[in-house]
């Protein structure tokens, strides 16, 4: 029995794309789902092997549904590894038809922030209405053959769903990529990583909370943690607790592998300052 790797559907998705992209095993099945915490919370509950789902974007940022499943419900699962995927958004439409002529345009809302100048100069009066995936966008639009309406996707959705694409590569950036990640049950980590790692660097992705947040300098004394060993930190954020204001969680990637002595230190310094310290992958890097 083939791996089955679950992504964010339906088939057309920038998730479809860059797992077709990213050459998975031979034999694996994709297996497509209605919802990133959907994707994720299937590795978790043992109903597909690996997932690949987004995590961030160069324009619109880290994306908030895979950042916080993976810090809450979806703690049996661990980052196995990342590949980056150049995100080339289109205008599609049912038919070909004049710009004046779009009343709607239907996307996801990474893919709609993506595209914001392009929409307020060449569409300003159209209504953006959210989907729950560019795919679903397009196959929708598709269906309807309604003149007004149009949606955000790339190509292969275009093509899956015999769609017109009116303009291509309509994103505000030239270098639009996103960045995606792989994830197994954590269990089954060692078993499945080597057949989807790239790259020879090691990066770690951590995130930690609570513990003295509301003192001042609580923030910079855990980062003193890195500094000191002169750990690299290649990206901070933070998401909120919601468990009241002012309360944060904040997800950091660090160079190296979490089994190098300095970084092993470091994690174990958070410890004593953090509630929480949760290592949600040690991986390589393209």
């Amino acid at each position: 029995m083939g791996i089955r790797i679950a992504f964010l559907g339906p088939e057309g998705t920038f998730s479809h794309q860059a797992l077709r992209d990213a050459e998975p095993p031979e034999g694996a099945e994709a297996v497509a789902m209605t919802t990133l915490y959907g994707t994720a919370m299937a590795v978790h509950e043992g109903a597909v092997d690996v997932a690949l789902v987004p995590i961030e974007n160069a324009i619109e940022g880290s994306v908030d549904v895979t950042l916080d499943t993976l810090a809450s419900d979806a703690d049996k699962v661990t980052i196995i590894g990342e590949t980056v995927q150049r995100i080339r958004n289109c205008l599609i439409s049912a038919a070909p038809i004049d710009l004046e002529e779009i009343k709607t345009v239907h996307s996801h809302p990474q893919a709609s922030g993506q595209c914001a100048r392009f929409l307020r100069s060449q569409l300003p009066a159209a209504t953006i209405v959210a989907a729950s995936s560019t795919a679903e966008a397009v196959r929708a639009v598709a269906a309807t053959n309604d003149p007004s309406q149009a949606a955000l996707g790339n190509r292969l959705a275009a093509e899956l769903y015999s769609a017109h694409i009116l303009r291509a590569d309509v994103d505000d950036e030239p270098d639009n990529v996103t960045r995606f990640v792989w994830l197994a049950k954590t269990e089954r980590a060692g078993e499945l990583r080597g057949l989807f790692e790239r790259g020879e660097s090691t990066k770690t992705s951590i995130v930690f909370w609570g513990g003295g947040d509301a003192a001042a300098g609580w923030l910079v004394s855990c980062l003193a943690e890195l500094s000191e060993r002169d750990i690299n930190l290649t990206r901070i954020e933070s998401r909120p607790r919601r468990i009241g204001l002012g309360h944060y969680m904040f997800f950091a990637d660090l160079e190296g592998a979490s089994s190098d002595a300095p970084l092993a230190a470091a994690i174990d310094g958070l410890r004593d300052r953090c509630q929480e310290v949760r290592v949600l992958g040690s991986y390589h890097t393209p």
